[in-house]
């Protein structure tokens, strides 16, 4: 049973989180998410153990204080598929600082230039 542990202080270290749930069978595994730019903890974790070992120790460790912090311990749910982000979505450039586009700036800078626009209407008058 993989089991989801949030709102765990942020000095815990793995071996602690592995110990208390080893109080209830067997351990497979102790994670501490981590954030990766700077590798410190993000509050929450994921232990994985046996079915019944584990329904105990969510039923007895749920709510109780650990290093300071009520624990929230549940069963962890399959992280649900989203649809990846496509940069592409059928749009041409625009935006941005001089990002191309259709937009005035004919691509100089971010405010303009190049006589873009016809006439003596915009960018540099000569």
């Amino acid at each position: 049973m993989n089991i989801f542990v949030s709102n765990i202080n942020y000095a815990t270290k793995e071996y602690e989180l592995h110990d208390l749930f080893a109080g209830y069978g067997e351990v497979s595994s102790a994670k501490i998410v981590t954030d990766r730019e700077t590798g410190r903890s993000r509050g929450f974790g994921f232990v994985e153990m046996g079915d019944e070992e584990g329904k105990q120790a969510i039923e007895a460790l749920n709510g109780q204080d650990f290093n300071g912090k009520d624990l929230n311990v549940s069963e962890a749910k399959p992280r649900e598929e989203k649809p990846r982000r496509s940069f592409d979505n059928n749009r041409s450039g625009g935006g941005g600082y001089g990002g191309g586009g259709n937009s005035r700036g004919g691509g100089v800078g971010y405010g303009g230039g190049g006589n873009s626009r016809g006439g003596n209407g915009g960018g540099n008058r000569w």
